[in-house]
């Protein structure tokens, strides 16, 4: 049976770009300036989806103190303010779905727990600016993922309606994001996983394990 679907709403990192290669270049490159030995792109990208101050508390010691992490903080968010798309790129096969979705015709979309900040520099270097119909960012509500409410603001943006929405994630609180709004929810598994997640278990409707997979899942359903 096909499911009624007007637009497509996707997470950010680990989702719709993979951004790690710049967030894991700019992590090593502040544990060097802090003398911290730095950490491999396997041990650090599962922490990516979960931002900056997961990366820096696992490449770290418990004991270093706040004042520290703070400044390296600020050190990585600055240096990769300026790295923002160097290294990053779409995900193999992403292309392709955005361009299925804008030819059907329906509108796409991004919620992301990213900061403004880095959302919109982000997306102007991938030229979607113009393209997605919505874009939230972890601060363009107060409450980010798991809570429902970036979801419902993209569909206010984009002037849909949620139960008529999909919306794919890599993290647990993206799949319970979209059911709490009611939504199709598809589990990206592709993305940056920790070894532990078991997203067989977060209630999605799908587990999608590449872009390509995607792209047969709504050609199944549109």
């Amino acid at each position: 049976m096909k499911k009624t679907i007007s637009c497509v709403l996707f997470d950010l990192d680990g989702t719709l770009i993979d951004t790690a290669p710049d967030l894991v270049a700019c992590l090593n490159k502040t544990l060097i300036e802090y003398d911290f030995p730095p950490v491999s792109f396997d041990f650090v990208k599962p922490n990516v989806s979960f931002g900056a101050v997961a990366m820096i508390d696992a490449s770290i010691d418990k004991n270093v103190d706040a004042p520290t992490r703070a400044r390296m903080l600020d050190t990585m968010l600055t240096l990769y303010e300026n790295n923002i798309a160097t290294h990053s790129d779409f995900f193999d096969g992403m292309r392709e779905v955005l361009a299925f979705i804008e030819l059907h015709p329906i509108p796409w979309g991004i919620v992301t727990n990213k900061r403004t900040r880095f959302t919109v520099p982000l997306i102007h270097a991938f030229d979607l600016s113009s393209r997605a119909a919505c874009v939230i960012s972890g601060d363009s509500t107060p409450t980010p993922k798991p809570h429902p409410a970036p979801l419902f603001a993209a569909c206010e943006q984009a002037g849909v309606l949620a139960s008529e929405c999909v919306y794919i994630g890599d993290a647990a609180h993206d799949i319970v994001a979209g059911n709490a709004a009611n939504m199709h929810t598809l589990a990206a598994v592709y993305g940056y996983l920790q070894p532990n997640d078991t997203p067989e278990n977060w209630g999605a409707d799908a587990l999608i394990e590449s872009p390509k997979q995607l792209l047969t899942w709504l050609k199944n359903v549109l």
